[in-house]
C-alpha cells in the first residue's frame, strides 16, 4: 500500500507530487496544494503556462528548465516550460529520483475531464505519466462555472484521495476524479463509474479573417440524445462526484490470438 498518511493526527509519511495543466499560477493548483498537505508532504511541479488540451505530448527537441517560484520569500513550486506529462516525467526520472514519490495528483483542472475528453486532457495525461512509473496517480477536475469554488472541490478531492490510497488495490493505479458544481454547493455522492464513450464536439464554425482567409473555430456540441449508459458524463449531470479507474494499455487482448490466423503478409 502507498505510505498512506492518517488524517487523524498520525505522522504523515506520504510524498505527493502535485501538477496540473492550467499552469503553476492557477487557483485550482493552489487550493489542492493546501488540502493535500493534510495527507503528506506536497512537492509542486507544474507547467509555467497553461497547457490545456495538449494531451500526452512531451518535449524532446528543446531543453526543460525548472524555475523556482517563490511566495512570501520561500520556495513554493517548480515551473517547467513544458507539458503536464513533462512535469511528471522530469520529476520522477530526475528531480526526485532519490526521494521516492508515493502519489501523483494532477489538478484541479478548470473544467471537467469526463467521457472522451479524457483522451485530450493534459490533466489526465499527467496522471497517466505517474502511473507509467508505477506511482498511484489521480487526476482531479472541477466543472467550469462563473464562480468556481476550488476550495470546496479541493476538500472533496482530499477526502476521496485519502480513501483511495488506503486500499492496497490502488497501488500504482490511475484514477480520474470529476467534481460537478452542484457538489461544491451541497452534499453529494461519489459514484464509481466508467468513462462515457459518446462523441462530443464534432462541429466547427467556419469564419473568415479580415484578409478573406477561411478559418475554423471548434464548437462544443453534445449528442442529439443523451447517452443511456451509466457513466461519468451521466452521473455528473445528476450532480454526483465521479471516480473512474483507468488504464493505459490500449491493446485489444481478445483479438491477439484470432489475428494470428489472419494470414497477414508484408
Amino acid at each position: 500500500m502507498v505510505r498512506a498518511a492518517h488524517i487523524d493526527g498520525h505522522t504523515l509519511l506520504m510524498r505527493i507530487l502535485l501538477t496540473n495543466d492550467d499552469g503553476v499560477h492557477a487557483p485550482g493548483l493552489a487550493a489542492l496544494r493546501q488540502q493535500l498537505r493534510h495527507l503528506g508532504e506536497v512537492i509542486t511541479v507544474a507547467p509555467a503556462t497553461e497547457q490545456s488540451g495538449v494531451g500526452h505530448s512531451i518535449t524532446y527537441l528543446t531543453p526543460l528548465v525548472p524555475k523556482s517560484i517563490h511566495r512570501d520569500g520561500v520556495h513554493w513550486a517548480w515551473a517547467v516550460e513544458g507539458s503536464p506529462a513533462d512535469c511528471v516525467k522530469l520529476s520522477l526520472a530526475e528531480l526526485f529520483v532519490d526521494e521516492p514519490i508515493d502519489l501523483v495528483v494532477s489538478g484541479i483542472n478548470n473544467g471537467l475531464n469526463a467521457g472522451i475528453n479524457v483522451l485530450y486532457s493534459g490533466t489526465v495525461a499527467a496522471a497517466i505519466e505517474g502511473a507509467f512509473f508505477g506511482v498511484t496517480s489521480v487526476a482531479v477536475s472541477l466543472e467550469n462555472s462563473d464562480d468556481n469554488d476550488f476550495d470546496a472541490a479541493a476538500v472533496i478531492a482530499r477526502n476521496v484521495i485519502g480513501e483511495i490510497v488506503r486500499h492496497d488495490e490502488s497501488r500504482g493505479g490511475l484514477f480520474n476524479l470529476n467534481v460537478p458544481t452542484a457538489a461544491t454547493e451541497s452534499a453529494s455522492e461519489v459514484k464509481v463509474v466508467p468513462m462515457g464513450l459518446a462523441q462530443y464536439g464534432r462541429r466547427y464554425e467556419k469564419r473568415q479573417d479580415p484578409g478573406g482567409r477561411d478559418y475554423y473555430w471548434a464548437l462544443w456540441t453534445q449528442p442529439d440524445k443523451p447517452p443511456a449508459e451509466m457513466s461519468d458524463v451521466t452521473q455528473l449531470r445528476e450532480g454526483c462526484v465521479t471516480l473512474t479507474p483507468l488504464h493505459f494499455n490500449l491493446t485489444r487482448d481478445e483479438l491477439l490470438d484470432e489475428m494470428k490466423e489472419w494470414d497477414l503478409r508484408p
